[in-house]
């Protein structure tokens, strides 16, 4: 049994790696895709999970698929497709460490994944099943999800969903809030970003965006703030928890280990469970989320800088990270 099993992206996140003796930006090679990093940090929790989803047969699959293999995650539904080359996406950081991306993915394989390719045995054994949006952003693989998701949803799966919305990816804004909408009401946890819960709702009040999305269905609805912190609500009440100080380097894959820290912390639950769940229980979960979250912007890249269970709790306890317990 698995406690996850996520689909979607898996590619080469080619993040700033200083600059040559001609003063060249170089770039260092690293995993990324943010179902693959959610996975990532739920088995460095100490979970077990599977991943599904489509790489090259080339260098960059290759590479990728040693990855999972090295991080624990079941490999066997990563297709390798020599027809199509493994995604590829540029991380730029801002002098804050903020990101943005270039992507190189026309074709790409990860776009390229059908469902009769897919090992549904993954999805039976899963407790939770996680997706995001960027695998509805072209076809096949729009079909492909929406088909997975209510397989999911048929086999009584607690379902998960971040609509991790890159507009490079979408011919406009329009297409990308309709499609993304439209998987909001399968989901059990749904985590969104402030923007994305902008796009969403058009509200920028957290609160009301957040009441907006739980009226969609899910049992919990999770605001990531960045630096503030994250908000969150569910039938019992809502809150918001700061985030953790720390010296940040690098962004990318902060909201993937928030989000993985969060159902690692929720794999046992039932639907009922989850829509019972207290206000103060989710708070210590998404405490906890946060102390990930921060922890993984000291480091560079997504997948590497994942922290363990222990560097978590020192975060926690430590009056190095002492923080006040309002949310700004």
């Amino acid at each position: 049994m698995y406690d996850v099993t996520a689909i979607g992206e898996l590619l080469i996140d080619f993040t700033p790696s200083g600059t040559n003796e001609q003063g060249i930006a170089l770039f260092g090679r690293n995993p990324g895709g943010a179902p693959a990093n959610v996975l990532a940090m739920i088995n460095k929790l100490g979970g077990k999970t599977a991943f599904i989803g489509k790489v090259g047969d080339d260098e960059f699959g290759r590479f990728l698929e040693k990855t999972l293999v090295n991080a624990g995650i079941d490999t066997e539904g990563l297709l390798k497709d020599a027809a199509y080359l493994t995604t590829l996406a540029f991380v730029h950081l801002s002098e804050t460490g903020d990101r943005s991306f270039s992507f190189y993915r026309k074709n790409g394989a990860d776009l390229m994944l059908v469902w009769d390719e897919i090992n549904q045995r993954l999805i039976d054994d899963a407790k939770i099943f996680h997706f995001g949006s960027v695998s509805l952003s072209g076809q096949p693989c729009r079909d492909t999800l929406h088909a997975a998701v209510r397989y999911a949803a048929v086999q009584g799966k607690i379902i998960s969903y971040d609509p991790n919305y890159r507009s490079l990816l979408w011919p406009d804004e329009a297409e990308a809030r309709t499609e993304i909408s439209k998987l909001i009401s399968a989901a059990d946890i749904l985590k969104v970003s402030e923007e994305e819960m902008t796009l969403l709702t058009n509200e920028t009040n957290w609160k009301k965006g957040a009441a907006r999305l739980a009226e969609e269905g899910p049992a919990i609805v999770l605001v990531s703030r960045g630096a503030k912190g994250a908000y969150f609500r569910c039938a019992a009440g809502s809150g918001c928890r700061p985030a953790y100080d720390v010296k940040t380097v690098d962004t990318t894959g902060a909201g993937d280990s928030f989000l993985g820290a969060v159902l690692y912390r929720l794999r046992d639950k039932k639907h009922a469970e989850l829509k019972a769940i207290t206000q103060d229980e989710l708070a210590d979960i998404i405490d906890f989320a946060n102390a990930a979250g921060s922890l993984t912007t000291t480091r560079k890249g997504a997948i590497p800088a994942l922290p363990s269970a222990a560097e978590i709790e020192a975060c926690r306890v430590s009056s190095v990270f002492e923080i006040s317990q309002k949310c700004p």
